[in-house]
């Protein structure tokens, strides 16, 4: 028999459906046969969420706390009829509204609830999520030239998205299987490695993300595999070219084993080897023997008296030409030295050139020479300074060719050439750390690439008709320290511009990492700048600057910018004025690129946070083999005169084990603070019980004693994880093009009633703590946009300083012509 159950509801839900239930079943508590999964809304369309329950006399859905109303629910009853029980299934719809509705404060769910005579049940949570795959990607494959059965790896992180996307790479538009080509691994991190590049190999790979929204491709990423030529084996050497007597046998070979291909390089070395040789002669016999001899000697006398008469007329016409080739160079290249001893190093006149505005003077390279009109006067001499000429003119006889109004000129060479002076003695003769152009009254910009080290030359900072060849460099430490007494230390890299002593009419702006906390209440820095006789003196306390001091310094979060009316030798030394006072160190990891035996070593470089270290670090790692296996990590450490601790954890021991005796390794803290020693490092020995082991995760914990400190995880493959001077001359050193910032600056350095002038200027790009400096030069809007140039060089917006120039009211934003790209 049966009987109607009835219980209370909630509010809202006083028609839910009850059922009846057989007498039998009355104890049963209600199970689900369905439960609510979670779903994602594409675009606008609606989800569906359904529940089933035996036995139930009622179901309702239950969605972030509340209750939804019945007429929202789909019910439908059946009985099973295997048990006879009764079947109960409700369905509800979600739309993209309700779940925006509560966007931000949690993710939207809905829950199912049954109920029976004897109880209720709820059913797991179902998240409701808004599906969408962003369009550009995090990190992008990037292409690559390798060698033949070289290791090649991909890059490839895809576009945020919900759900997270899928990976596949494709291989010239064909989907890559690594089951079926085991060339191929793709990592967990949706890396793609090509094991051993074959010359098939070379082809775009092109990286596709997906999930149930979008389908989205990476730009595609051309690996070109190339193979280096090899020599063929040797022929066999020739018959001897000689019948009788001396003569000459030879071999060849040929550069095909293998042949170059896809730009690989050619053999070194040569094709065809010569060697003497010696035939045995017959006896002479006879009237015929006699002749053949007889003509032998006539031909060999022949040949000696020609080249005797060859020799003589060379030597006749060569001595009437050296009278006149200095001269005849000359003329050509349009270039002569001349002779002018200055008394003292400021009569920077000597360094220019007077220019031919009719070649490409910007491009000049070479020695620093005055320039005649057309005369032909030979004499030399060479331009003297107080410690020693800074540039010799070149030995006799020693002439360059001026080609498209181009000197060329050597980097190499160059730089050999300034170290030999007196004053030049420590710039370094390599030049990976310099760089160095000629420019004139256009201007222009020195980079030193990976260091974060640039010089800005502004337009008209060089008189107009003066040409000047400038060189920027950073000093490794080891060649030039500076005293430093008490609390101070090195803040920033050692940096040399020049020739000094040359005249400027403008500021050049020389931009450099620094590594101190940017607290100013923390320190006492100072700029400091090396005199002609090697001393090094203060020019400038940050924040006491004075306006008419040819030096001024803007400190910005990571960066130094330094307006200076005089090129030399510059750094930043900082002292703290408290404990609280901390710089900022960066740890980079390094390991050996191949590990075939059972220890392992893991080095920890501590050094200061600024570009030019790390990448004389990176420099010195190649060299060892070594490679990267962590991305760099940033360590405030403070003026405590407390050590810094290193130590590695949560290894597995069952298959990794510490070599160390000690629980740490323990850096002194003069060794840091005093920044002397650029690959400050401790190594880490660690042991594989197993020479097939080679994952390793760990925990590295870096901390100063008795402060914070900081813990990484390292987790990588031991096999697999392996993680450019330039110089701009005129235009296209800057973004704000030449005609439009002299309108500028025409039309805001005249001050107006209602302030929009150079003041809003400053104040717009967040620069008026900078007004009294820009006031006192001639045109403090050419100083100000000199200081944006300094600062958006690589991520200038054009468009930003439009509006600024909108708000101000002028028109010359208008002739900006630039738009936004596609987001």
């Amino acid at each position: 028999f049966f009987f109607l159950f009835s219980v209370c509801l909630p509010v809202g839900s006083e028609h839910v459906a009850t059922a009846t239930l057989p007498a039998s079943f009355n104890d049963l508590l209600p199970h689900f046969l369905v439960e609510p999964d979670d779903e994602y809304i594409v675009k606008n369309k609606p989800v569906t969420l359904t529940c089933r329950s035996t036995p139930a006399t009622q179901i309702y859905f239950k969605c972030n706390g509340e209750w939804v109303h019945q007429d929202d629910h789909l019910i439908e009853r059946t009985v099973d009829p295997a048990t006879g029980l009764p079947i109960m299934q409700v369905k509800i719809d979600i739309s993209r509204q309700q779940v925006e509705k509560i966007f931000g404060l949690d993710d939207y769910w809905c829950q199912c609830v049954a109920w029976s005579t004897t109880g209720t049940q709820k059913s797991q949570k179902a998240y409701v999520r808004i599906a969408y795959l962003r369009k550009n990607f995090e990190e992008e494959p990037m292409g690559k030239e390798v060698s033949l059965n070289q290791e090649v790896l991909l890059r490839c992180h895809p576009p945020e998205g919900v759900p997270p996307a899928e990976v596949e790479w494709q291989r010239n538009e064909h989907v890559i299987d690594p089951v079926s080509e085991p060339n191929f691994l793709v990592t967990a991190d949706r890396n793609l490695i090509i094991k051993q590049a074959r010359l098939a190999d070379t082809a775009n790979y092109t990286c596709v993300a997906k999930n149930i929204v979008a389908r989205r491709r990476s730009s595609p990423a051309t690996v070109l595999v190339y193979v280096n030529g090899g020599w063929s084996t040797w022929t066999t050497w020739s018959a001897c070219s000689a019948v009788c007597g001396r003569g000459w046998q030879r071999r060849s070979r040929s550069c095909t084993n293998p042949t170059p291909l896809n730009g690989g390089l050619a053999c070194d070395g040569q094709n065809v080897q010569k060697s003497a040789c010696t035939a045995t002669c017959p006896a002479a016999n006879g009237v015929e023997g006699v002749a053949l001899y007889v003509g032998i000697v006539a031909v060999a006398l022949c040949l000696t008296l020609i080249l005797i008469v060859v020799v003589l007329v060379y030597r006749r016409k060569k001595e009437g030409l050296d009278a006149d080739v200095a001269d005849s160079s000359i003329l050509t290249t349009g270039f002569q030295p001349m002779g002018i001893k200055p008394s003292k190093p400021e009569n920077s006149h000597l360094l220019t050139i007077q220019p031919d505005l009719t070649t490409t003077t910007t491009s000049y390279q070479g020695t620093l020479r005055s320039r005649h009109d057309g005369t032909t006067h030979t004499g030399t001499a060479k331009f003297s300074m107080t410690n020693g000429p800074l540039l010799d003119p070149l030995p006799n006889g020693s002439h360059h060719t001026l080609h498209n109004g181009k000197m060329t000129s050597d980097p190499a060479e160059f730089m050999t050439r300034l170290s030999n002076q007196t004053y030049f003695k420590t710039l370094p003769r390599d030049v990976a750390n310099t760089s160095y152009g000629t420019f004139n009254f256009l201007g222009g910009r020195l980079t030193i690439p990976n260091t974060g080290i640039s010089l800005l030359i502004p337009p008209e900072a060089i008189p107009r008709g003066k040409i000047y060849e400038i060189y920027l460099t950073a000093q490794r430490k080891e060649d030039l320290r500076l005293p430093l007494v008490g609390c101070q230390t090195l803040l920033s890299p050692i940096v040399s511009c020049g020739p000094p002593g040359v005249v400027l009419t403008r500021p050049t702006i020389l931009s450099m990492d620094h590594c101190s906390d940017a607290c100013p209440e923390n320190w006492a820095i100072r700029l400091k700048k090396q005199n002609y006789e090697g001393v090094w003196e203060d020019v400038l306390m940050m924040g006491e600057e004075l306006i008419s001091e040819p030096y001024y310094c803007q400190l910005e979060a990571e960066t130094c910018r330094v307006f200076s009316e005089q090129l030399g030798r510059f750094s930043l030394v900082g002292e703290s004025l408290n404990m609280s006072a901390a710089k900022r160190l960066r740890l980079v990891l390094f390991s050996d690129a191949y590990c075939s035996t059972l220890e392992y070593n893991i080095r920890v470089y501590c050094m200061d946070d600024t570009q030019d270290v790390f990448k004389e670090v990176m420099q010195m790692e190649r060299q060892l083999g070594g490679r990267l296996i962590d991305e760099p990590h940033v360590l405030l450490f403070k003026d405590s005169y407390h050590n810094l601790r290193l130590s590695i954890h949560d290894m597995p021991q069952a298959h990794w084990r510490s070599k160390l005796l000690s629980g740490y390794q323990e850096i002194p803290f003069y060794h840091i603070w005093n920044g002397s020693q650029r690959f400050l490092h401790c190594t880490f020995t660690l042991e594989r019980l197993n020479l097939s082991t080679c994952e390793l995760t760990c925990q590295l914990c870096v901390w100063q004693v008795e402060g914070e400190g900081q813990s990484f995880g390292l987790d990588f493959n031991i096999a697999k994880v392996t993680l450019s001077g330039s110089a701009l001359a005129g235009p296209s050193a800057f973004q704000i093009p030449y005609l439009i910032r002299q309108k500028i600056c025409s039309s805001l350095d005249t001050p107006c009633p209602n302030g929009a002038d150079w003041r809003l200027l400053a104040q717009r790009l967040k620069l008026d703590r900078h007004m009294s400096f820009f006031a006192s030069k001639a045109s403090p809007t050419s100083v100000i946009l000199d200081l944006w140039e300094a600062q958006h060089f690589h991520s200038g917006n054009l468009n930003q300083l439009a509006t600024v120039m909108a708000d101000i009211g002028k028109q010359e934003a208008m002739i900006f012509l630039v738009s936004d790209g596609e987001c």
